[in-house]
C-alpha cells in the first residue's frame, strides 16, 4: 500500500480525489484519498497452479511469458522438484546438505567482503556503546544494531533493480535454451546432430539435488531425452524411432529405453497413457529380440559370450525379469527332474513296514550338486546386481522338492504310521542338510541362508499338521502296546505258575474228598496251631504243616517256573493254593518294571526328537510342533504312571492285604517277604521317578521345548500329577505294609517268646535258672525286622514321608508291645530280661531321631520297673501305679494297674496294693 502525493512517481493502488481548496497540506491530501480495490483474478491461484502441473512443457513456458506473476508460478522450484521426484532423481538429504553448504559459503563471503571494505576505507564502525565491531569484551562478541553504510549500499542496489529496464520478451532458462518447442509438444533438438549421443545415456547420473536449481536440472533431462521420447511416440513401427538409428549397440539401446521409461514418469500432460503404451510396446519388441538371442546362447552353452552379453542387456532394460524367467523355465533341472530319483525307491528297497532313507539322501545330494553347479553358471552369466539363485530355488522347491516329498509321504502313509513318521522326520532333516550345503552366488542377498531355509520349510508345511497328530497317535499306540505286552506276560506267567502247581491235583478226587479234607482241617486240635501266650512250643499238626511247608518249598524259587528246574508240584489243592499265594506275594517286585519304563522313555525320546526338528520352522508351525512335544511327554507320563505303575502299586497293596503270617512256616528269612518286595517296588518307583526327572530336563528343558519355571506349562503340570500319584500309591502301600509288619511282629512275639523269658523256673537246687540277663531273642528279632524295613526306605522316599512312616511304625510297635506284655506272666527275676528288652526297644527308637516317639518308649521302660519291686514293698508298687507323671502322661493309673496284674505274684500282693491305692483315693474302679 502506498500513498499518492505530488512527489510520488510510481503508480498507486489508491485513486486520488481533487480537494475544493488549493491546500497542499499532507493532512488534506490524506483526507481526500480513497481506497480502490484491485480487481481479483477470475480463477484462484491454487487452481491455476494445479492446472500447470498437467500442461506440456512448451505450454508451461508459453504461459510463463504472459506475466511476471505467471512466470514466478511456472518457475516455482517445488514444481520441478516434484517432477524430479517422480523420476527418482531427487535426494532431499543431498539437497539439504548443499543448501547448508551454500548458506555457509555465502555468509563467509559476505564477512570477507565486509572485512575487505573496512580495510580499504579505513573506517572503523562502532556499536551503540562505542566498541569497535569484532572487538570482544569479557569473552562475548557485541554486534552493532545499525550499520549505515550497509543500509545505504542495500538501498542503492534496490533502486538499481527498480530502474533496470525489463526484457522485451521472456526466454527459456538454462536447460531449455537450446531447444525449439513446437506447438504440439514436438521438439527439434540439436542432440540428434550436434550433441554427443553417449552423453544422453548418462544424463540421470549428472542430475544434482540443489534447491532453487530444480528447473535447470530437470531441463538437462528434458533436453537429452524428450527428442527420443516424442519421436518414439509418433513412430508407427519399430524401424521408425530415431533412437535405433542413433544407437546401434544393444547395450546403448537398452540403456536409452530404460531412461525413457523413467522419463515417462514425469509426463503428466494429456495423452501420457498413449505415449507410455507406445513406449512399452517398443520395449516389448526389443526385449523379445534380446530374449531370443539369450535363449540361443543358453542352448549353445555360450555362457561367457552371447548369454552373458544379452543377460546384461535385459538387466539394463528393465531388471532382467524376462531373462530370469526364461533361464529358470527352460532349465534342465526342472525339465529332467525324474533323473534325480524316484521316491518309491525308499519304500521298495526296505523291508515290510520299514523305510530306507538312502535313496532320498542320494536325491538331495544330487540336487545339491546340481544347484551348486548352477550357482557357478549364474555367476558367469548374470551381473551381481541381480539375484537369480533365490527365485530359481523357489521354483525348484515348488516343482522338484515338494513333488518328491509329497509322493513319498503319501505312499509311506498308505503303508503304515511308523513308516510315515520316520519318513517325514528323516526327509526333513535331509532337506535341512540340503539348505546348508547350497552355496550363494555373488548376487545373493545377505540373508541367503534364511531364505533357503524358508523355501525348504514351505515344502513341508502342508504335511506338518498331519505328521504331528500321527506322531502323537503312533507314540500312544506303541507305548500302550508295550505295557499291554508286559501285562500279558505277567498274566501268562501267573497262569503258567498256577497250572504248574495245580497239575498234580485231581479235581474229581478233590471234590469227592472235600468233606473229609474239611473235617481234617477244621477239627484239627487247637494246640496244633500257634497262639499268642501259649506255653506250648509244639509244632503244627502234620496235615497243616505238610500243606504249608509243601507250598513254601514248592515256591522257594522265582515266581515264573523255569522248565527243567521246577520242583515237584504239590499234590493237594490246599498246598497248591498256598503256593500260588506265596508266588504272588514274592512277585510284587515285578508288578512294574524299569525295563518297561526305559522302553517307554526310548519311544518318547524318538518321537520327541522327530517332532522337535519342526520347531525350527518357527511361526505357527514351530509353536504347534513345540506343543505336540509337550503332548508326547504328557502321554508318556500318563501311560507310564496310569497304565503301568499305578496298577502295579494297587496289586501290591492287595497282595499285602492278603498276607497272613500264620500261614507261613519259614520265618527265618530276613524281613517280611511281601513287605520287603513292596519296599523294593518303592525303590524301583523312586528310580523311575528320577529317570523321569532326567528325561524332562534333558529332552524338554535343555532342548527349549518347555520352560521349567513356567507354572502354566501343561507338561510341568502333568509331571507334578505323576509325582503326586506315586506319592499317594507309596503312602497307601506303606500304610498296608505297616499292617503286615505289625502282624509279623505280633506273630514273632506270640510264637518265639517262651514264657520262661519273663518268668524263669526254679531249678532243683532252689535257684532260678537264667542263661543271660541281656535282651531276649524275640526282642532282638523284632528290632532287627523292624529296623531292616525302615532302613530300606532311606534315600528312596521323601524325608517327610520317611518321618511319617517311622512315626507310624513306632506307634504301632508300641501298641504291639503293650498287647504282648498283657499276655505275659512276669516274675521279679524275669523283670531283668523285660527291662533289657525295653531298653533295647528304646535304643532303637532313639536311633530314628523322632522326638514324638521317645516319650512312648521311655514310659514303657519306666513301666517295666514295676515288675522289679519285691513283693514285700507292695505300698511302693501302689505309689508307682498312681504316679502318672512318671509315664509322661502316656499311661493312666487304670492302664498301669492292668499291667501290674501281669506280675507272677499279683494275687499275693493284690490286697495290699489295692488297700494302699484305695486309701489314697488314687484308683477309680
Amino acid at each position: 500500500m502506498s500513498f499518492d502525493t505530488p512527489r510520488m512517481a510510481t503508480k498507486s493502488n489508491f485513486k486520488r480525489a481533487l480537494p475544493p481548496s488549493a491546500s497542499r497540506s499532507v493532512i488534506s491530501s490524506l483526507r481526500t484519498t480513497q481506497l480502490v480495490e484491485e480487481p481479483k483474478a477470475i480463477l484462484p491461484a491454487e487452481l491455476i497452479a494445479t492446472i500447470l502441473d498437467y500442461l506440456p512443457i512448451v505450454d508451461m513456458f508459453s504461459f510463463a511469458r504472459t506475466s511476471k506473476r505467471m512466470q514466478e508460478m511456472v518457475y516455482d522450484d517445488t514444481r520441478w522438484i516434484q517432477r524430479l521426484k517422480s523420476m527418482g532423481c531427487w535426494n532431499e538429504a543431498e539437497a539439504r546438505q548443499r543448501f547448508e553448504e551454500a548458506m555457509r559459503r555465502k555468509l563467509e563471503s559476505q564477512r570477507a567482503k565486509e572485512a575487505e571494505e573496512l580495510a580499504r576505507t579505513g573506517v572503523e564502525l562502532k556499536g551503540v556503546n562505542g566498541i569497535p565491531m569484532g572487538a570482544e569484551e569479557d569473552g562475548k562478541i557485541n554486534m552493532t544494531l545499525f550499520d549505515a553504510a550497509l543500509e545505504e549500499d542495500m538501498q542503492r542496489k534496490s533502486l538499481d533493480r527498480k530502474v533496470r529496464p525489463r526484457a522485451a520478451t521472456l526466454t527459456l532458462d538454462k536447460g531449455f535454451d537450446d531447444m525449439t518447442l513446437g506447438p504440439t509438444g514436438s521438439v527439434s533438438h540439436p542432440a540428434a546432430s550436434s550433441q554427443d549421443p553417449s552423453a544422453a545415456l548418462k544424463v540421470f547420473s549428472r542430475v544434482r539435488s540443489i534447491r532453487g536449481m530444480a528447473r535447470q536440472e530437470y531441463g538437462k533431462v528434458y533436453g537429452a531425452l524428450s527428442p527420443f521420447y516424442f519421436d518414439l511416440a509418433r513412430s508407427r513401427s519399430h524401424t521408425d524411432p530415431i533412437l535405433f538409428r542413433t544407437y546401434r549397440d544393444p547395450e546403448q539401446q537398452a540403456q536409452m529405453l530404460s531412461q525413457l521409461k523413467t522419463f515417462a514418469k514425469s509426463d503428466f500432460a494429456q495423452g501420457w497413457n498413449q505415449r507410455e503404451e507406445k513406449l512399452d510396446t517398443m520395449m516389448g519388441i526389443f526385449e523379445n529380440a534380446v530374449l531370443r538371442e539369450f535363449e540361443q546362447g543358453n542352448e549353445s552353452k555360450d555362457f561367457e559370450g552371447r548369454m552373458k552379453r544379452y543377460a546384461q542387456v535385459l538387466v539394463t532394460l528393465n531388471g532382467g525379469a524376462a531373462g530370469v524367467d526364461s533361464f529358470i523355465h527352460n532349465h534342465r533341472l526342472l525339465l529332467e527332474k525324474e533323473n534325480l530319483g524316484n521316491p518309491a525307491d525308499c519304500l521298495r528297497n526296505a523291508g515290510p513296514s520299514q523305510i530306507s532313507l538312502k535313496p532320498s539322501h542320494n536325491f538331495f545330494e544330487g540336487l545339491a550338486y546340481a544347484l551348486n553347479e548352477e550357482a557357478t553358471v549364474i555367476d558367469r552369466v548374470f551381473p551381481t546386481s541381480v539375484d537369480i539363485l533365490q527365485p530359481f530355488l523357489e521354483r525348484v522347491g515348488e516343482d522338484v522338492i515338494s513333488e518328491y516329498v509329497t509322493t513319498l509321504f503319501d505312499s509311506a502313509h498308505d503303508i503304515g504310521i511308523e513308516v510315515y513318521v520316520k519318513a517325514v522326520a528323516g526327509v526333513f532333516e535331509q532337506a535341512l542338510q540340503l539348505a546348508i550345503s547350497i552355496k550363494p552366488t555373488k548376487g545373493s542377498k545377505p540373508n541367503f541362508e534364511d531364505e533357503v531355509f524358508r523355501i525348504i520349510s514351505r515344502c513341508f508345511e502342508p504335511h506338518i499338521d498331519l505328521y504331528l497328530q500321527e506322531e502323537l497317535d503312533f507314540f500312544k499306540s506303541q507305548s500302550a502296546a508295550e505295557v499291554a505286552a508286559w501285562e500279558k506276560r505277567l498274566t501268562d506267567e501267573e497262569l503258567t505258575t498256577e497250572s504248574f502247581f495245580m497239575a498234580n491235583v485231581s479235581r474229581q478226587a478233590a471234590k469227592r474228598d472235600f468233606l473229609t479234607s474239611f473235617k481234617k482241617v477244621v477239627m484239627m486240635p487247637v494246640n496244633s496251631l500257634p497262639t499268642f501266650g501259649s506255653t506250648s512250643t509244639s509244632k503244627p499238626a502234620a496235615p497243616m504243616a505238610g500243606v504249608v511247608a509243601s507250598a513254601v518249598e514248592s515256591n522257594s524259587r522265582s515266581s515264573t517256573p523255569v522248565p527243567g528246574e521246577r520242583p515237584e508240584a504239590p499234590t493237594s489243592e490246599l498246598a497248591a493254593k498256598a503256593a500260588i499265594m506265596n508266588s504272588r506275594l514274592e512277585g510284587i517286585r515285578s508288578l512294574f518294571s524299569i525295563e518297561v519304563a526305559l522302553n517307554l522313555s526310548h519311544m518318547a525320546k524318538g518321537s520327541l526328537e522327530r517332532a522337535a526338528r519342526f520347531v525350527r520352522l518357527g511361526g505357527q508351525s514351530g509353536e504347534e510342533a513345540k506343543e505336540q512335544c509337550e503332548n508326547i511327554f504328557m502321554s508318556f507320563l500318563q501311560i507310564l504312571g496310569g497304565r503301568h505303575m499305578k496298577p502295579g502299586f494297587d496289586k501290591a497293596v492287595n497282595h499285602l492285604a492278603a498276607y497272613k503270617p500264620r500261614e507261613v512256616v519259614d520265618h527265618s528269612k530276613e524281613g517280611v517277604a511281601p513287605l520287603v518286595a513292596f519296599l523294593e517296588l518303592v525303590n524301583v518307583g523312586d528310580l523311575i521317578q528320577q529317570m523321569v526327572d532326567v528325561f524332562y530336563i534333558q529332552e524338554l528343558v535343555a532342548a527349549n521345548l518347555t520352560d521349567r519355571d513356567d507354572f502354566v506349562s501343561q507338561a510341568l503340570k502333568e509331571k507334578k500329577r505323576f509325582e503326586q500319584m506315586l506319592d499317594e500309591r507309596v503312602a497307601a502301600g506303606l500304610n498296608k505294609g505297616i499292617d503286615v509288619l505289625m502282624d509279623e511282629v505280633e506273630y514273632l512275639c506270640g510264637t518265639t517268646q517262651p514264657p520262661t523269658d519273663f518268668n524263669p523256673t526254679t531249678g532243683p537246687n532252689g535257684f532260678v535258672e537264667m542263661s543271660d540277663i541281656g535282651p531276649s531273642q524275640t526282642a532282638l528279632k523284632v528290632i532287627e525286622i523292624v529296623q531292616s524295613h525302615t532302613s530300606m526306605l532311606v534315600g528312596s522316599t521323601d524325608k517327610n514321608v520317611l518321618d511319617v512312616f517311622n512315626q507310624e511304625v513306632g506307634l504301632r510297635l508300641f501298641t504291639a508291645l503293650c498287647k504282648h506284655l498283657k499276655r505275659q506272666r512276669i516274675s521279679v527275676d524275669g523283670a531283668i530280661k523285660l527291662i533289657s528288652d525295653m531298653n533295647a526297644y528304646n535304643t532303637y527308637i532313639l536311633s530314628l531321631r523322632n522326638k514324638s516317639l521317645t516319650q512312648y518308649f521311655a514310659a514303657l521302660r519306666e513301666l517295666s520297673q514295676l515288675y522289679l519291686i519285691d513283693p514285700d514293698h507292695a505300698k511302693e508298687i501302689a505309689v508307682i501305679i498312681a504316679d502318672s507323671d512318671r509315664y509322661h502322661g502316656i499311661f493312666r493309673a487304670e492302664e498301669v494297674y492292668e499291667f501290674a496284674e501281669r506280675r507272677a505274684d499279683w494275687y499275693q500282693i493284690k490286697p495290699q496294693v489295692e488297700r494302699q491305692m484305695y486309701g489314697v483315693g488314687c484308683l477309680v474302679m
